[in-house]
């Protein structure tokens, strides 16, 4: 039978694998952009049915289980949910402090007049939550608790935005995504301030230093992923040792990423051409030149991204469909009876989710609008805003994960009911408010027509 000759389109791709009739599907499905809200949604209901089944006792105690490293001397043991909640989301906040240096240096945050309501507005829906929280819980058992209610979790905004379609105006969309980065930082410096009990000085010590030499390298012009990624497990286990949150490390590694690329675009396209002209030429006999000749190629199609840029797409899909959903697997399971939600630290955390962020973050951009700092974005009224508001008292990972550094014990599980009922609560509401505010695409459509 004869092969059919390949079309020269053809020729300018990669060649057909068998696997890629499997792969294509499901990375069409991460690329949709609520997808890892849909996930987490489905997992988190994973986690409650098994805690309130007959499986409850060996799901919850799954996590319980030890699981340590021993190499010599040294020896570190910790059960398998410490493992996800300090470990694994060490690579959660490192991809949190990638997302936050590109808003600083390349998107909505690099211009303090653009970036003056998101910010103001996640102060408020920062500080009010809080006080909120402490105006039931000063004096009282659960007082420390007072940062759980605090942070947006981004991955079911982002969730209840795509639900919504092109209805959304992009403005509202930008707010939301930049006020829910402006929460992570304030989250990142309320777990480094707040929940920080101890310090261990050589051990912190040790740490900066190693963020040092991360500086270091980069500046001479290291690009070896893997150095980097030995550095930064001595980084994280310095910073385990210290006392100072593990997951912090995570961040300020993001943080000084590189966001600017290494090989521009015109270098690139040069280094093709004269791979090109050596391939046609007579000089394609020589190994040794022809693999160096190959490796700039490579290096160069790399480095056109910027390291920011690479890592964060590498990591996203990893961090939004594996360490997310175990995240909430492991700490979203929690025996709920009817008597919880009657819980103070319960109560205070739904308020200060439900209440607090939507007042706090409508508030504080009114008094900034009001003096002339900031002004709405096209498309956005304070109807609209106050729903943007409710849709971001959406806690959740963030919540959760502050909860299991203040609280523990009973606390502990009221605080993640608080945490599950009134993210779900603002999530229903704002999202039926802005199906009811924004205008239907066909109306608006007639409109214009």
């Amino acid at each position: 039978m004869l092969q059919q000759p390949e079309h020269p389109n053809d020729l300018a791709r990669l060649p057909a694998k068998p696997v890629d009739r499997i792969i294509e599907p499901l990375a069409r499905f991460l690329r949709i952009e609520a997808a890892s809200g849909i996930l987490l949604l489905f997992v988190t209901c994973i986690a409650l049915g098994l805690a309130n089944s007959p499986f409850a006792d060996v799901f919850l105690s799954l996590w319980k289980t030890p699981f340590g490293l021993t190499f010599g001397a040294f020896e570190m043991n910790h059960s398998l949910r410490h493992w996800i909640n300090d470990g694994l989301m060490a690579i959660f906040f490192f991809v949190v402090g990638l997302e936050v240096k590109r808003e600083l240096v390349l998107g909505e945050l690099r211009d303090l007049r653009t970036a003056a309501l998101p910010i103001i507005a996640a102060a408020g829906g920062m500080v009010v939550p809080a006080t909120l929280y402490l105006a039931g819980q000063l004096g009282q058992p659960g007082e420390h608790g007072w940062g759980i209610p605090m942070a947006t979790d981004i991955a079911f905004v982002v969730g209840c935005l795509a639900v919504l379609g092109t209805r959304v105006p992009a403005g509202l969309r930008i707010v939301l995504l930049s006020l829910a980065i402006a929460d992570d930082i304030g989250a990142i410096l309320v777990i480094a301030i707040g929940y920080t009990s101890h310090i261990n000085l050589a051990a912190l010590f040790l740490g900066l230093l190693g963020l040092g030499v991360v500086r270091g390298m980069a500046r001479l012009g290291v690009r070896s992923v893997p150095i980097y990624c030995i550095v930064g497990v001595v980084i994280w286990l310095a910073f385990h040792a210290s006392g100072v949150h593990a997951t912090i490390a995570g961040v300020i590694l993001g943080l000084l990423t590189p966001a600017h690329v290494w090989v521009s675009a015109g270098r690139l396209h040069a280094i093709v051409q004269q791979f090109t002209a050596y391939v046609e030429g007579e000089r394609w006999s020589n190994e040794g030149k022809n693999h160096a000749a190959l490796r700039d190629i490579q290096v160069a199609a790399r480095e056109i991204l910027s390291p920011l840029e690479r890592l964060e797409t590498a990591l996203h899909p990893w961090v939004s469909f594996v360490i997310m959903p175990l995240f909430a697997l492991a700490n979203a399971g929690v025996s709920i009876n009817v008597t919880d939600f009657r819980e103070p630290v319960a109560v205070a955390v739904m308020v200060g989710l439900g209440v607090g962020k939507p007042v706090g973050i409508v508030s504080f951009s009114w008094l900034a609008v009001r003096v002339g700092i900031a002004r709405l974005p096209a498309g956005v009224n304070w109807s609209i805003l106050t729903a943007g508001g409710i849709l971001a008292g959406i806690g959740f990972t963030m919540a959760l994960f502050i909860a299991s550094l203040a609280l523990e014990g009973a606390l502990l599980n009221a605080a993640k009911v608080g945490i599950l009922s009134g993210s779900a609560l603002c999530a229903v509401t704002g999202s039926l408010l802005l199906f009811w505010l924004l205008p239907k695409p066909v109306r608006s459509a007639r409109r214009a027509a």
